[in-house]
Order: structure tokens, then sequence, then C-alpha cells
């Protein structure tokens, strides 16, 4: 039987930002017990928000579920400050667990807003993040999903537009409504450092490593995972056929047939040990030789907030 190729991307998997939102709600767990609510769901994926749910955390989609004066978590999409004030009313204890870099973004939209600027968010409509920014600055913050949406785009004053990404975007595609923003208001202005994090570009770009050698691309990852879902369609635009699997149960054998060389990676919100379930099934068809791809090695880590660390 002829040995079949893993080629594994690196980076794959959690970033510090699903790290620290899913340490927040385990230490809360561990130190002030069941339930602790979450507002949404603490990171797109349906294994870890499973694994909570079974620790005692309880997930809502609004806060009119949580009990006054329970303790609630944000998830690290982040809220807008309605979210926030409606928390502060009902007397609820909120741990924020906002990734850092979700932060940023939000402090952006604040402070381009406050100088008058039509602000332009990139991003996809219905997306949490995309929620949360642009309640910062809802009458002055407009969003845009397209070039085609560019085309459509009148604005106060073409003069004073500053634009924001949503973080977890393909960067190719940002980058196409970047030059279409560019083009049709010159002065745009932006944020110093692109607002797509480290981690949805560094998984891009791995994955774009190894896609053109595979026959078949398989990403683990939840359906409501943004990042998770533009690697599929970034394998899928370099001609390799790319499916968006949740665990190993998802893989149809079929897609096996004639396929030497499997790419296989993990979206930021999902967990390690899904990638090596994945391995672990797919050795059941034949001998295996993994081979991992490592294009950089991320170090970065974000500290608990300060009502979760330990004292």
């Amino acid at each position: 039987m002829t040995t079949r190729t893993i080629l594994l991307a690196s980076p794959r998997s959690f970033c510090a930002g699903v790290e620290r939102a899913i340490e927040v709600v385990e230490q809360l767990l561990e130190r002030r017990g069941r339930p602790i609510y979450v507002r949404k769901q603490i990171v797109h994926n349906t294994h870890v928000v499973a694994e909570l749910d079974s620790r005692g955390a309880v997930f809502v989609d609004e806060l009119d579920a949580v009990p006054e004066g329970a303790t609630v978590v944000f998830s690290a999409h982040g809220v807008s400050p309605a979210v926030r004030e409606e928390a502060d009313r009902r007397g609820l204890d909120v741990i924020d667990a906002t990734c850092p870099l979700v932060t940023k973004v939000h402090a952006e939209a604040r402070r381009y807003a406050a100088r008058g600027d039509t602000v332009v968010l990139i991003g996809h409509a219905g997306h949490e993040e995309v929620e949360g920014t642009m309640g910062e600055a809802l009458n002055r913050t407009v969003l845009v999903e397209t070039v085609e949406d560019v085309a459509r785009l009148e604005v106060e004053d073409p003069s004073r537009v500053s634009y924001l990404t949503q973080t977890t975007l393909a960067v190719d595609e940002t980058t196409a409504i970047l030059d279409a923003l560019r083009n049709k208001f010159p002065g745009l202005r932006g944020p110093e450092a692109a607002d797509i994090c480290y981690a949805t570009t560094n998984r891009q770009e791995a994955l774009a490593a190894i896609a053109d050698e595979s026959d078949l691309v398989l990403v683990v990852g939840s359906t409501n995972s943004s990042n998770s879902r533009r690697l599929v369609e970034l394998a899928v635009k370099r001609g390799t056929p790319a499916h968006l699997i949740d665990d190993a149960s998802d893989i149809d054998a079929h897609w096996l047939d004639g396929v030497q060389v499997i790419g296989l990676t993990a979206g930021a919100s999902a967990p390690p040990r899904l990638v090596d379930e994945v391995i672990a099934w797919l050795r059941e068809f034949g001998p295996l030789e993994v081979v991992e791809r490592e294009l950089t090695r991320e170090t970065i880590h974000f500290t608990l907030p300060s009502t979760v660390r330990q004292p």
C-alpha cells in the first residue's frame, strides 16, 4: 500500500487570544464554581464550547438570560458599548475576555470617529466582532464587505475617511478592498499596523506554503469560525480541493480517492488535539508520513484580566 503524506501547516490551532479567553472561563469555574455565564460562544468552536458547558459554563445569546448580579464573561470577539451599559444596569459582574487585538480596533474606531471621520469597517455583516466594533461609533461607521460595496459607498466628507478591518479576514481580499478605498478616497487614513491579526496572517501564509503541493486540504474548525473559513477559501483559490471539518468524524473517506498528499491545518479557535485525532483517523486508511512545515513560531502571550489572575 502506498504511503500517503500529510503536510502539516505550522502555525495552526489556538492563538494567544483564544487561549486567554478559554483560560478566563476555566479559572472562573475553578475559583468561583458553576455556573459562569458567557455571552455568545467564548470562541467559535463547538468542541471548546461543549467542553466548557460540561464543566458548568452557561452560554447565552443575550444578557437578559443572565440572573442579576451573576458573573458573565464577554467573549474573545468583543462587545459594543451598549452591551456594557446593559450589564452595568443589571448589576452583572463582568469579566472581559475580549482579545487585546480586537480591543485595539475598538479604540481606533472611537479615536477616528472622535476626530470627525467616517469610519469604514472592512468585515463580514453579522459577525460578533463587527457588531462590537461598529457599536463603538454606530452613527459614524459604515461596513463594506466587497470591492463593489466600495464603489457604491457615499460619505459625508470624502476628505475625512478612515478604515478599520475585522481581525480574521483573508489578506488578499482585504488588500483588494483597501486598494479600492484608497483609489476612491486618496486621503484615506488608517491604523499604523494592520488590524488583521498576526495569527490569522500566519495561518494563511502557512497554508499557502503547502496548498500547491497538496491534492487535498483539510481545515479543522467550526463553520462559524471566520478565520477557518478563510483558510478553506485560500486553498480553493489556489486550485486545491478543501474541506472545513469540525473533527475527524466529518471526513468523507471518498475525499481520499486518488489523493497522495494531504495538507492539514486548523483555525485559530480549534483545539490542537483535534488535529492529532484527524491524523489518527487517516492512519486507519494506510501508512502515513507526517511532515510538519513550520513557517514561523508564535511566541505571543496575553496576560489574563486582573480580576482573574491568581493572587
